[in-house]
């Protein structure tokens, strides 16, 4: 009896001893499960003691955690809760039939990551990047907040001054005959519209002018007659004559000089059809000439052209009476406003630029045929969302940014650039008004995605929780 009670005494003692050291081993335990440590880099893998990553070899930090105690990164240890998003976002499972939260995680059916409900789709082999505040640190991500706007560029190019081909005037004789005088004898010589330009003895001019005069006398003859058809056939004679000699190009005032003096001149004077600079002199005085001579050429330079080439991409967004300001390297105080007044219609093919002329005013003759010309466009592009050119990933197939979201996490969008220009991107789909991306580490977050994107699809699905192996079951 004695010995029963011994054994049964130490049964309890032992019983009791036994179950202290186990609540200390799970107190023990659960005190060091208290604190889970992630690698700032990869945020997926995480561990139950310090160390360095084994992806990376970045030492690893401690998990922050939000007010219920739950970690905020989701790695190979476990699976926590996140903090609750702010707004009205809703998310939902990707499976059919999946549940509704407002709020990150996994789905408690199939254990697929819960996605954001009517966001955009994800592009291809990308995923989303989860980053703590000390991750965002470590790596210098940086965000900014897209707004709406535009982007005003201006295009430069280096231009050849070029006469405007509208404004050369080439002088011939309509008879045959000789120039006994110049009185424009070089090139270069500016002239004024009207003023003598050469005297010419034309033997056919001559008789053309003794034809007026008689046809002068007999219309005064016939004007005295009492028939109408000959004072009518009279002045019918005279009118033809003269019309005849202003065909020639002679001046109104010898015609009416000879009405007056009554016999006609030796010599014939020619005058200026325009002003100008004489930019060619093809005779001398002496020297016979026919109508198929060219005497001169005068170049009005009061308007000048200007010739540019422009690369496709400075060429959009140029038309017809764009304006533009020219000015000179070497002379800083000439800046002339003009406009687009011609685009070829033909791409160069070697240089695969546009030829692109614009039209000056050039009233001081600052714009000399010859010079080079700095040329500015300013161009005001289309409506749309504003973000710095960093944020852009440009992957060739496509352009991607990271959008940031309230719970430490960038996901990828597919965008639209319609223009970059002096550090701006210009957005006209995929990004809002108001959003934040990243603008700084970008290469970092697309490598990170890539990287989980590859992650994901070797492993496959993650496996469903006892009970519920998908959906609708």
């Amino acid at each position: 009896m004695i010995r029963k009670r011994a054994m049964l005494a130490l049964v309890c003692a032992t019983a009791v001893l036994g179950t202290g050291v186990t609540a200390m081993s799970c107190s023990r335990a659960a005190e060091e499960q208290k604190t889970l440590y992630h690698c700032p880099m990869h945020p997926m893998y995480v561990s139950d003691r310090p160390g360095d990553c084994p992806i990376c070899g970045m030492k690893l930090v401690p998990v922050e955690k939000d007010g219920e105690g739950a970690t905020l990164a989701r790695g190979t240890a476990g699976t926590a809760r996140a903090p609750k998003r702010t707004g009205e976002g809703k998310y939902v499972c990707p499976m059919e039939d999946g549940g509704v939260s407002d709020r990150p995680g996994k789905c408690p059916r199939c254990g697929m990551d819960l996605v954001l409900a009517n966001a955009p789709e994800t592009p291809p082999g990308m995923a989303e990047v989860p980053v703590s505040h000390e991750g965002m640190r470590i790596l210098g991500v940086q965000t900014v907040t897209a707004n709406r706007g535009r982007i005003e560029r201006t295009v430069r190019a280096v231009g050849t001054v070029a006469v405007d081909e509208t404004r050369v005037h080439r002088v011939h004789t309509k008879v045959g005959g000789y120039i006994e005088r110049l009185y424009v004898n070089q090139t270069g010589q500016a002239v004024r519209k009207g003023r003598p330009l050469l005297d010419l003895y034309s033997p056919e001019l001559l008789a053309s002018l003794e034809e007026y005069l008689r046809a002068l006398e007999a219309a005064r003859r016939f004007s005295d007659s009492s028939l109408p058809e000959v004072r009518a056939g009279g002045q019918e004679l005279l009118s033809a004559a003269r019309r005849r000699l202003e065909l020639y190009d002679v001046p109104s005032s010898l015609l009416n000089r000879l009405e007056r003096v009554g016999h006609p001149p030796r010599t014939v004077t020619l005058e200026a059809p325009a002003s100008g600079i004489v930019t060619l002199k093809g005779v001398f005085e002496g020297q016979r000439i026919e109508p198929a001579t060219e005497v001169m050429t005068i170049t009005d330079l009061s308007r000048v052209w200007v010739e540019a080439d422009l690369y496709e991409g400075e060429a959009r967004g140029i038309a017809l009476d764009t304006p533009a300001v020219a000015s000179l390297s070497y002379d800083r105080s000439v800046r002339l406003d003009g406009r687009v007044n011609f685009i070829h219609p033909i791409l160069n093919p070697n240089t695969r630029t546009w030829k692109v002329r614009f039209e000056f005013p050039n009233p001081d003759g600052r714009l000399r045929p010859g010079d080079f010309a700095n040329v500015e466009i300013p161009i005001e592009s289309g409506e749309g969302v504003l973000i710095p050119d960093t944020a852009v990933m440009d992957t060739g197939e496509r352009e991607v940014v990271f959008t940031a979201a309230d719970d430490h996490r960038f996901v990828p969008r597919q965008v639209v650039v319609g223009l970059r220009h002096d550090g701006q991107a210009l957005v006209f789909e995929g990004l809002k008004e108001g959003e934040r991306v990243a603008a700084v580490a970008t290469f970092l977050l697309d490598s990170e995605s890539r990287i989980r994107s590859a992650v994901q699809e070797t492993a496959g699905p993650a496996p469903a929780p006892a009970g519920h192996e998908g959906h609708g079951r």
